[in-house]
C-alpha cells in the first residue's frame, strides 16, 4: 500500500453541539497541509480544532491559541 493507515487518538471531552465541526476539519487540515505538515499530523491538529469548536453551543471557531491549550491538555 502507498499509504498505511493511522489510528488518531482522541480524548474524551463534553460535546454540546457539532455544528461546524465537519467545517473546522476541513479547514484546519487544508491549512496544516499548506503549511507544510504531512498528512498524518494535518489530520492530528484537524481533530484537536474540531475538539474545540464541538465543546461550544452553536457554530464556534478555533482560535491558534484554543488550539495550542488544546494540543498541551
Amino acid at each position: 500500500a502507498e499509504h498505511e493507515p493511522r489510528h488518531v487518538h482522541t480524548r474524551a471531552r463534553e460535546v454540546f453541539d457539532v455544528s461546524g465541526a465537519g467545517d473546522t476539519v476541513v479547514a484546519a487540515c487544508v491549512l496544516a497541509l499548506a503549511a507544510g505538515a504531512e498528512f498524518a499530523e494535518a489530520a492530528e491538529i484537524a481533530n484537536y480544532a474540531a475538539g474545540v469548536v464541538v465543546g461550544h453551543i452553536g457554530t464556534a471557531s478555533c482560535t491558534p491559541e484554543q488550539l495550542l491549550q488544546s494540543m498541551r491538555e
